[in-house]
């Protein structure tokens, strides 16, 4: 699913609050019927994965030490990091496609291919909810595409619940299944791509006159300002 909606409308706070990086002003968020804040941490980062719009620094780090690093909720800082580690490791690198850049530092990668290693870390972490803030904000246009494929690609292939936050309206119809629009905090719309991509619903998201056009090859339409 996807996060849509104008700047400043609660959306990177949701995700935060999801993630327990910021507890909820009132009442309680329920991770398999248990609130978020009963969980340990190590127990909690088995089920969700968070990745925030503002990288941290893996200075000095190769993709390769940068994705073992998921595999710290199932063994420890003091744990032993065993052949199934590796393994983990190896295949999450395999499935973003930076096996030929596992030995490179992870600075040393462009903006795609650094977005793609800390995915990689997310797939090694064995969660089975991502969470991404503004996956997709410092890239552009074929490194944009390149990364909401490979998510796309992994949700259905390991079967993960992926919920991001993004700006471009036509990039979440486009790979999510699902959107929830917001605006000044408030959820204003819900649906299917199909049901969110009309006239009436995107000038209630966005504040201005936007139209929509089919896409040419049958995937979900696509909007435009007048």
């Amino acid at each position: 699913g996807s996060r849509e909606g104008v700047y400043g409308s609660g959306k990177s706070t949701l995700l935060k609050m999801l993630g327990r990086h910021q507890p909820p002003s009132e009442g309680d968020i329920l991770l398999d019927n248990q609130p978020l804040a009963s969980w340990s941490s190590k127990a909690f980062a088995r089920k969700v994965a968070y990745l925030p719009q503002q990288l941290p620094q893996a200075e000095g780090m190769t993709v390769r030490e940068l994705v073992a690093i998921g595999r710290y909720p199932w063994h420890g800082a003091l744990g032993r990091f065993g052949v199934a580690d590796r393994e983990k490791v190896d295949e999450a690198i395999t499935l973003v496609g930076l096996k030929p850049l596992a030995h490179r530092l992870v600075d040393s990668l462009s903006g795609g291919e650094r977005q793609r290693a800390w995915i990689a870390m997310l797939v090694a972490q064995d969660s089975r909810c991502l969470l991404l803030d503004e996956p997709t904000s410092a890239l552009d246009i074929a490194h944009q595409v390149d990364v909401l494929a490979l998510v796309h690609r992994l949700s259905q292939q390991r079967g993960l619940t992926v919920v991001a936050v993004l700006h471009d309206i036509n990039m979440a119809a486009r790979y999510c299944d699902y959107l929830v629009a917001l605006r000044g905090g408030e959820m204003i719309a819900q649906g299917t791509p199909a049901e969110l991509m009309r006239s009436d619903t995107l000038e209630q998201i966005y504040g201005i006159p936007m139209g929509i056009l089919p896409h040419p090859a049958g995937a979900a339409p696509v909007s435009f300002v007048y």
